[in-house]
């Protein structure tokens, strides 16, 4: 399934970082967030465009997984040459991220 599905997000930009947050429609989804989106698959879904760190910070009591991506805007909003690559064309993006709709144990 889409991650759409599950949630939704918010994102911003400031100078060559872009930030994402996804937040869980529902509280039960949270879970299944949390384990499949991982930084890893974060950065491989964006390989062409972030060329540093991606962190992921996870706010539990929110239902929601904040990701921080280094090196992603191709210098940054005002240098990059890119035509509207920065925070809410990613955080769209993010959106269409394919992931499981269970937790395999």
């Amino acid at each position: 399934m889409k991650l759409r599905d599950l949630a939704h997000s918010r994102a911003g930009d400031k100078g060559d970082i872009s930030n994402i947050s996804v937040i869980a429609y529902q509280e039960k989804d949270y879970a299944l967030l949390e384990n499949c989106l991982t930084p890893e698959l974060v950065k491989a879904h964006f390989a062409d465009i972030v060329r540093g760190d991606v962190v992921r910070y996870a706010l539990p009591n929110l239902g929601a997984l904040n990701f921080v991506m280094q090196r992603a805007l191709g210098g940054g909003v005002t240098r990059s040459l890119a035509l509207d690559a920065h925070g809410k064309c990613l955080s769209s993006a993010m959106m269409n991220l394919e992931i499981p709709d269970r937790i395999n144990n």
